[in-house]
């Protein structure tokens, strides 16, 4: 595989590439949380050149992804339970602000989607939990929430939310199993959250988000 280089290739395109590389290196688990890693290491692993990873490390490191221990390696972060916390405190705050925006902008056939989308593989992860079903049902509840954010159109936001959900996947991939038992119940709370914004009733829709981000993050802590 060619590697991305830096030396004039400093495009924000080429960079992103490189986050994008990183990102795909901790979701498939050839990065783990708690493990200390050499420059060459990654290097080798995200087939890129040395420049291009010492561009990429200041914003790993700005952004709480990894930490550079002069003379040691880089480490990437354990899951533990104040990284659990710091995470899911951001998340709850940042998507308060997305549902207030939704009371207030988003449409009744958009929300209408979302109920039917979140019915249905109730419905079919009932009758019958697949690994497909249950597969469709992460990309619904990605979606979502990713789709609460979007609708905001505040782009330091939704940067700030993006970064956060690199620690929330982490901490799901490590803690929370999508399963025919946590399923309903997690759509259960998006359902409630969608009846309130419907009602466009702000406090109620709060509410409803707030509960469901504490019972996530109380599935991650009992763990």
């Amino acid at each position: 595989m060619t590697k991305f280089h830096a030396a004039g290739e400093s495009s924000s395109g080429v960079k992103d590439a490189a986050y994008d590389l990183f990102q795909e290196a901790l979701m498939s688990g050839n990065l783990r949380p708690g493990q200390m890693v050499s420059q060459r290491a990654l290097v080798e692993m995200l087939h890129l050149s040395i420049g291009a990873l010492r561009e990429l490390l200041p914003r790993l490191q700005a952004e709480g992804l990894i930490n550079v221990l002069p003379q040691r390696g880089i480490l990437i972060p354990a899951i533990d339970l104040p990284m659990i916390r710091n995470a899911f405190q951001m998340r709850a705050a940042l998507e308060r602000e997305a549902v207030i925006y939704a009371v207030r902008e988003m449409p009744d056939s958009v929300l209408e989607n979302q109920r039917k989308l979140h019915t249905d593989i109730i419905d079919t992860v009932r009758s019958k939990p697949t690994p497909e079903a249950l597969a469709r049902g992460q990309e619904i509840d990605t979606g979502f929430h990713n789709l609460l954010i979007a609708a905001t159109g505040n782009e330091l936001l939704r940067n700030t939310y993006n970064i956060n959900a690199i620690r929330m996947r982490l901490i799901k991939l490590d803690r929370i199993k999508l399963n025919e038992h946590v399923l309903p119940d997690a759509f259960g709370d998006h359902l409630d959250i969608i009846s309130a914004i419907q009602e466009r009733d702000t406090m109620k829709a709060i509410e409803a988000m707030d509960r469901h981000v504490r019972n996530a993050r109380e599935r991650a802590l009992q763990l």
